[in-house]
């Protein structure tokens, strides 16, 4: 039996020691992530042997945001009152071949 490796972990970090995956192989970040912006499903089996499916697909327009990002803004209103914030500083000439592309 192998010896479990113990590392040191932050109070922020939220992963158990015992969640090791130092020693994992073919393991990629973002693997999924594709698929998962063009829809999923996931099935959810009941105890009576039914089987139910939900689809999920993002919304035209939907952003993803990352957690970093995420921890600052609580809602759409408030991502949309920042971006908002930052077009108005942005030269109106740049304004407006962004919009145009």
């Amino acid at each position: 039996m192998k010896k479990a490796v113990f590392k040191n972990i932050s109070k922020e970090d939220d992963m158990k020691v015992e969640y090791d995956f130092s020693n994992m192989k073919g393991a990629v970040r973002g693997k999924y992530y594709k698929a998962y912006r063009a829809g999923h499903k996931v099935e959810i089996y009941q105890a009576d042997g039914a089987v139910s499916v939900q689809y999920f697909k993002l919304e035209e327009g939907a952003v993803m945001l990352e957690p970093d990002v995420k921890k600052y803004f609580q809602n759409s209103e408030s991502v949309n009152k920042a971006l908002r914030s930052l077009i108005e500083i942005i030269p109106s000439k740049k304004r407006i071949v962004a919009h145009t592309k």
